[in-house]
């Protein structure tokens, strides 16, 4: 089983940019994306085989996610269920028989770390959230969870520290939820593996000298931490200041 997930950046933007020839090429049985700004309304994107969900964010060009999948699920859920953390259509949930996948589009701390507050009452919500779905059974959440965790996961850390994406505190929520049952599938796999990044600034030609951060991820449940067959990181993809990250499960 096959998973994708990018943070297109303005998925229109991205089809002008190659995203239909990757996601064709990937074929992937799902593929999740963020921050797709649009109402679903704005795009005529149908690929065969799939089904599409989408979560858009109340205020128009801003936030939200979608997932195409190839197999039907037995539910679907957008947000996390409290109105608070809802309306910016961060969340889409596909119940199947074996598992859940979740994908996020976690806010971002902002500048000045103006949203900072509010973010550690969502790392809040959505920890437990999925701590409740992984009670039932095993989770793969994938997605942009704005944070780059240890300082092997962006190239200037030193520089870096107290910056959205990079706080102790924001780093801490991660830690919290990897010892709550979750497992890193890129860094279990590839535990000292440097300059791998998934997000580059536009300024400054941060991603010609991969002047990078890695805060797109694939977690999954440790329980099923032995079916991982691969993570991987696509830094090649271009199309948005994001690059795509992949997975590879031995899951029905």
């Amino acid at each position: 089983m096959k998973l994708v997930s990018w943070n297109v950046n303005g998925l229109r933007a991205c089809v002008k940019k190659g995203f239909e020839e990757y996601f064709s090429a990937e074929d992937a049985d799902f593929f999740c994306i963020q921050e797709t700004k649009l109402q679903p309304d704005q795009i005529d994107l149908d690929p065969d085989g799939y089904q599409v969900y989408w979560n858009s964010a109340e205020r128009k060009g801003y936030s939200g996610t979608a997932v195409f999948t190839k197999h039907t699920p037995s539910n679907v859920a957008f947000g996390i269920g409290i109105e608070e953390h809802d309306n910016e259509g961060r969340v889409i949930t596909l119940e199947f028989a074996d598992f859940y996948l979740v994908t996020v589009y976690t806010p971002n701390s902002q500048d000045e770390l103006r949203r900072l507050d509010y973010r550690m009452t969502w790392e809040d919500a959505f920890a437990k959230y999925l701590k409740a779905l992984d009670a039932k059974k095993p989770v793969v959440v994938c997605g942009d969870m704005n944070v780059a965790h240890q300082e092997i996961d962006l190239k200037n850390p030193k520089t870096n520290v107290n910056n959205a994406g990079f706080t102790p505190q924001e780093r801490e929520k991660m830690t919290r939820l990897l010892s709550n049952g979750f497992v890193d599938t890129f860094r279990l796999l590839h535990p000292d593996e440097t300059d791998r990044y998934s997000w580059w600034s536009y300024r400054m030609n941060a991603r010609d000298r991969n002047v990078g951060w890695r805060i797109d991820y694939f977690l999954v449940s440790k329980r099923i931490a032995d079916k991982i067959i691969d993570a991987d990181i696509e830094d090649q993809v271009t199309g948005s200041d994001h690059c795509p990250v992949t997975l590879e499960l031995d899951l029905p």
